[in-house]
């Protein structure tokens, strides 16, 4: 089994104005395509992201827990 970053991509298809005598642009069939590579963190951002790990901050906690670490535990780390 291979397995690769190639994603199969289509391309724009022609299309005609109301108004237009005959159809423009487009091309004919698809192509290969890799996903874009994520890009570097910058130092701020590990710096957040270290702190959310290490306060518990995820994605789908309620509000009520977020605003609790936020203040609590973010507060504490940024404070230094």
């Amino acid at each position: 089994m291979i397995v690769t970053n190639l994603v199969k991509r289509s391309r724009p298809s022609r299309y005609k104005a109301k108004d237009a005598p005959y159809a423009v642009g487009g091309n004919h069939g698809v192509y290969l395509a890799m996903y874009p590579k994520p890009y570097p963190k910058t130092s701020q951002q590990k710096r957040i992201a270290a702190v959310a790990d290490k306060c518990g901050i995820k994605a789908g906690m309620s509000k009520s827990a977020l605003m609790t670490a936020m203040k609590d535990c973010v507060k504490k780390e940024f404070g230094k």
